[in-house]
């Protein structure tokens, strides 16, 4: 009787200890669930997301597009057709820096908050799947708001100008949908890297000695061709320097794809882009575990 009561307590009960799904199936669902709670955040503060996406763009195209037209200083050369043209350049560039902006102000400050001394991290790290996929998710929301902030841009950003001022678009569609979500993974990839890299209490030399950077020699103001002049002894040194920075491929990557202004050439732009995403993703992935695990 002993050894049939031994026999019968060995063997798990109806229920438990065999697994109801894999770990694969489990990875997805909390993969699912970590995307659904950025979005109810999204969702709770859409006013905010709107107020940070549209405040550096609209005082961009209001100062460069509508104040200096009017006052007589315009960018690009005096009279409509050469502030048009220059506005043709600004706009994509626009949308190419609210979209890095959004991945930066998405991920890398609110990483700066999570990593801090409440440690809000540990709860999304408790989910059943992966460290990895944890930042995943997070870089999967970044690009989507910063898909979100193109959307809104674009279209503000095109009308906002002085009379007789027009930013002439030309929409490729099979660009926009391939470019810009690339772009977005790869600008909240650098936003992954960045909030990693950065201790929270030094969150703010990252504007200093990276953002504006980034920013000014970004391509924003101006396209890649128009740096030919600034040369060192025939050495195009200008343009050779700013290859480096990948807000230039997106900037260019807009130009392509919303006008017919002067770009990169596109066999460039595409694995380019793919290079920092994949470059941004690996290292930001691994600072991640790192940061979560030390």
């Amino acid at each position: 009787m002993t050894a049939s009561a031994t026999s019968v307590s060995a063997q798990p009960a109806a229920g438990f200890g065999r697994p109801t799904r894999s770990v694969v199936a489990a990875s997805w669902t909390a993969l699912g669930a970590l995307l659904l709670r950025d979005l109810v955040v999204l969702r709770k503060q859409l006013g905010i997301f709107v107020l940070r996406t549209l405040i550096q763009p609209f005082l961009l195209c209001f100062v460069f597009l509508y104040v200096f037209p009017k006052i007589g200083q315009g960018i690009g050369g005096h009279g409509p057709v050469q502030e048009s043209a220059f506005a043709t350049v600004l706009v994509p560039g626009v949308v190419g820096i609210s979209i890095m902006f959004q991945g930066v102000q998405s991920i890398a400050l609110a990483m700066a908050q999570e990593f801090g001394f409440t440690r809000e991290i540990e709860d999304r790290v408790q989910a059943p799947c992966p460290i990895w996929l944890v930042a995943v998710a997070k870089v999967l929301s970044g690009a989507a708001q910063g898909i979100l902030s193109a959307i809104i841009v674009l279209p503000i950003a095109s009308v906002v100008h002085a009379p007789g001022v027009n930013a002439h678009l030309t929409l490729n569609w099979l660009l926009i949908l391939t470019i810009v979500p690339l772009a977005c993974i790869a600008m909240a990839g650098l936003g992954l890297v960045l909030g990693t890299s950065f201790q929270p209490q030094n969150i703010g030399l990252m504007f200093g000695f990276i953002i504006l950077p980034i920013t000014f020699l970004g391509g924003t103001y101006y396209p890649w061709t128009k740096l030919a002049p600034v040369t060192v002894g025939g050495w195009h040194w200008l343009q050779t320097v700013v290859l480096l920075n990948p807000l230039i491929y997106v900037n260019e990557g807009m130009r392509a794809a919303f006008t017919t202004a002067p770009h990169l050439h596109l066999y460039v732009i595409y694995p380019v882009l793919v290079g920092f995403a994949v470059v941004f993703l690996t290292m930001g992935l691994r600072n991640f575990r790192g940061k979560v695990l030390s």
